[in-house]
């Protein structure tokens, strides 16, 4: 079966890590940057957040689109019920791994695929324990993976493992963006061969 059998399909996101994600599943897709404000609404908890900014972003998108399958997807750290954003600069992630280190934290990760009418929203929680590291591992660390564009500054895909001491998750690629084992599903349901057997021109 070829590639041209699935439906089309777009991620409403320029995240590095999800595009890498989702590519992982062999189907073609298009990326397209969602126009969303992602300010949070008073009030709102990390997971409504999460929820919400995952749709508004397969919404902002597939309006443009009503014949493709659209994903959205965002993710917000959660420390005692405060959202930990990206950092953006090494200052803020210092200060951010210092208040985490001994911690707990809850990665909400939400994915929302939508076509027209149809949408299906849902949110993979991941716990992070992190280690209780000394300044100078923490300071180690971010000056050689720079994980500023990051949540939680430290990317488990990366050495940013070396700080942590337990990830619990049903889905493992959720804390890096994107949760596979749902959206696999979800695409499934929505029509899409996953794996696609390769043509036998493909295999010559």
């Amino acid at each position: 079966m070829s590639n041209s059998s699935n439906p089309s399909l777009i991620l409403a996101s320029t995240s590095v890590y999800r595009r890498e994600l989702l590519e992982r599943l062999g189907i073609p897709f298009t990326v397209i940057s969602p126009k969303v404000d992602e300010t949070p609404l008073p009030g709102e908890s990390t997971l409504d957040l999460a929820l919400r900014l995952a749709k508004a972003k397969a919404a902002a998108v597939a309006k443009d689109h009503p014949n493709a399958w659209v994903i959205g997807s965002d993710q917000v750290a959660d420390l005692c019920g405060a959202a930990i954003g990206k950092p953006g600069n090494f200052e803020r992630a210092m200060a951010q791994l210092q208040l985490m280190r001994g911690s707990t934290v809850t990665f909400h990760t939400a994915l929302c695929v939508m076509k027209g009418n149809i949408e299906t929203t849902l949110s993979i929680p991941t716990e992070v324990t992190f280690r209780k590291s000394s300044d100078e591992i923490l300071e180690s660390y971010l000056l050689t993976e720079e994980p500023y564009d990051c949540a939680g500054s430290a990317k488990s895909e990366g050495m940013g493992i070396t700080l942590l001491e337990a990830i619990k998750s049903d889905d493992p690629t959720a804390l890096i963006g994107l949760p596979l084992i749902a959206l696999t599903g979800l695409l499934r349901d929505a029509g899409f061969v996953i794996p696609q057997k390769k043509s036998t021109s493909e295999n010559t």
